[in-house]
């Protein structure tokens, strides 16, 4: 009996290759598991990035009705992969240059400030109601997009330089893709302002 008690006590432990096919077995489950895991990251990534797109449309419509001014949301602006929500410098009837979607200046944060306080609101200063310069998530993207205005009351319009009395846009189209597996997800826009995300 006491020979056997030995024998057991000296057999404890595991041998290289139980401990082989272990590490074997983790491996493959792991190698299953990374590719799903990235998607899903990936989807998050988008998924987020959309709601940050929405909610600076939301921001832009806001603002334009609570100070009167139109509101115009660029993207890809100052550089791909970025939104920033900018006051119309000029009017309708006199459009400013600065207010075009190739002066690309109009994005930046040294050139005209974000007034995050909303302190200065001078006539003589303007624009006074700029938003700040966001950023998607990496590997985010524009693909499809629009230079969306929002007028004081709550309509959205493209983005006028020269007929600035068009009527509002029927629906307004922004696209965001992932670009490692192409996934897209769009945010629609109709005439009165009624922002409507994929989910």
């Amino acid at each position: 009996m006491k020979n056997l008690i030995r024998r057991l006590g000296d057999e404890v432990g595991i041998s290289l290759i139980d401990m082989i096919a272990s590490c074997a077995v983790i491996a493959t489950i792991g190698g299953m598991a990374v590719p799903q895991l990235v998607s899903t990251v990936d989807l998050m990534r988008l998924g987020m990035s959309v709601r940050d797109v929405e909610r600076e449309l939301q921001f832009a419509r806001l603002k334009a009705v609570s100070t009167n001014r139109p509101m115009r949301v660029r993207f890809d602006c100052p550089s791909a992969g970025k939104v920033r929500v900018v006051e119309v410098i000029g009017t309708s009837t006199r459009p400013d240059a600065n207010d075009a979607d190739s002066v690309l200046n109009r994005c930046s944060e040294t050139t005209y400030p974000y007034n995050p306080t909303g302190a200065d609101q001078s006539r003589l200063t303007r624009p006074n109601n700029d938003g700040p310069v966001r950023t998607l998530y990496s590997g985010t993207t524009f693909t499809a997009k629009q230079t969306l205005e929002f007028w004081p009351n709550g309509t959205v319009h493209n983005a006028c330089q020269n007929n600035c009395d068009a009527g509002p846009v029927q629906i307004g189209t922004v696209t965001l893709t992932m670009s490692r597996k192409s996934k897209t997800k769009n945010i629609t826009v109709n005439g009165f302002g009624k922002i409507l995300m994929d989910r």
